[in-house]
């Protein structure tokens, strides 16, 4: 498994207490969640590549061979979220080790409860495979309004070694 990438400025680690507090995630009318199949990759690194737009991902015959491969990745632990349409509106996917790796949201899809719902599946998920806690990274500037959601769920910021 490759190293991660050292903390960025103003990059943060916040971790959530798997506990009583927890609730089952609210889907708007007109989403519905579905864990990954097998053609969802490509349209999976549309969205991410789309939300994050920073080129880290690289192009997808890089990216798919890194993260199927990846010992951490289970289809199972990555969520999506499909519009009415068809479309994939969102996505949270998440390492084994209860890390969520991404959650991406469409431009289209926002301020509708889409994220907030993820993260409760991810919590909910991972309370029941017995883990105590879920970690993520996020950039508390170029990720103000994603913070701002995940204070709101009582994620509480962690040392990085954590």
């Amino acid at each position: 498994m490759p190293e991660p990438r050292p903390p960025a400025p103003n990059d943060i680690r916040l971790r959530k207490i798997l506990d009583e507090t927890l609730v089952a995630p609210h889907w708007p009318d007109g989403f519905a969640m579905r864990c990954f199949e097998h053609g969802d990759a490509q349209p999976l690194h549309a969205l991410l590549t789309g939300v994050f737009d920073d080129g880290t991902d690289g192009p997808f015959d890089e990216w798919w061979p890194r993260i199927s491969s990846d010992a951490e990745f289970d289809p199972a632990l990555c969520f999506l979220v499909i519009d009415a349409k068809g479309r994939l509106a969102a996505a949270a996917l998440c390492w084994t080790r209860a890390f969520v790796k991404d959650l991406a949201v469409h431009p289209e899809a926002r301020g509708k409860g889409i994220g907030e719902a993820l993260m409760w599946q991810a919590f909910n998920a991972f309370r029941d495979r017995g883990a105590a806690h879920v970690d993520l990274k996020t950039n508390t500037v170029e990720s103000a309004a994603a913070l701002r959601l995940y204070e709101r769920l009582g994620m509480m910021p962690v040392a990085w070694e954590g």
